[in-house]
């Protein structure tokens, strides 16, 4: 898979992660990041059109490391939840 493509499955992934995001209830907080994240990926796409593959890569993956983030902190609250109604 070259450059261009790989990029490109990055940002539809992005953007598959977003959707996700969408659907939950967020903190305002965890708006900001999202906001963060969604820059990043609009940086992504400017590189990738001006052919800068390098920047292009890592905006989209700083971007992926935001949202990675507030799912991950979202998966731990609902398993603490679980567990106080467990015991």
């Amino acid at each position: 898979m070259g450059e261009t493509e790989r990029i490109k499955k990055d940002i539809t992934l992005f953007e598959e992660s977003v959707t996700e995001l969408d659907s939950l209830s967020r903190a305002s907080n965890e708006e900001e990041v999202i906001e963060l994240a969604k820059g990043y990926y609009e940086d992504t796409k400017y590189y990738l059109e001006k052919g800068d593959y390098f920047t292009a890569f890592g905006c989209i993956n700083y971007a992926h490391g935001l949202l990675d983030g507030i799912k991950r902190k979202k998966e731990r609250t609902k398993k603490q939840k679980i567990n106080l109604c467990l015991k």
